[in-house]
């Protein structure tokens, strides 16, 4: 079965963004298998702290032992369930906060995020070019969510926010 990842040139950026901005503390909502939650903990040290949320216990099962294969087990806290409503249990700020949830729930991340990032962090989203379906004249619910996020974050005056084109898009926003 085929799923998907954001792939080696999205994972050495997310770590270099994690490295360069010193994170100790990052929230994923929507992890998968972790492969994004991987470079992460590798970036973060051992002091770092990487929060993984994700729909589906059979991903994090299967997390857990690329984990435990990484040597990054122990810088993992994993929630199983709605990413939405698991932000909202979780104490204190974040430096980075990435977004891979489904897509039609993205402009609802925006107003969850913003309140669990500190001042100067990073929130990163996957997927916001969408295989170029952003462009669409009839855009499906998933494209709309995404259109509707990427307008959202341009226009936040909380955010300054640029989008890098590496593989299916990466906006990159800082809490002003």
């Amino acid at each position: 079965r085929e799923f998907p990842i954001n792939g080696p040139l999205v994972g050495r950026l997310l770590y270099v963004l994690a490295k360069f901005g010193n994170a100790k503390r990052i929230l994923e909502l929507g992890s998968g298998y972790g492969y994004s939650a991987y470079w992460f903990a590798k970036a973060i040290g051992k002091d770092g702290k990487v929060v993984c949320t994700d729909g589906s216990e059979e991903n994090h099962m299967r997390a857990m032992e690329f984990f435990k294969r990484g040597k990054i087990a122990e810088h993992i806290e994993f929630h199983v369930g709605d990413a939405l409503k698991i932000i909202d249990g979780l104490d204190g700020e974040f430096d980075i906060i990435f977004n891979d949830i489904d897509k039609t729930q993205y402009p609802k991340a925006i107003r969850k995020v913003l309140p669990k990032l500190r001042k100067g962090g990073l929130f990163i989203t996957d997927n916001v070019l969408w295989s170029g379906k952003i462009l669409d004249k009839k855009p499906d619910a998933a494209t709309a969510g995404i259109i509707t996020f990427n307008r959202m974050v341009y226009s936040s005056k909380d955010l300054f926010s640029s989008i890098v084109p590496l593989r299916d898009g990466l906006a990159v926003c800082v809490k002003k």
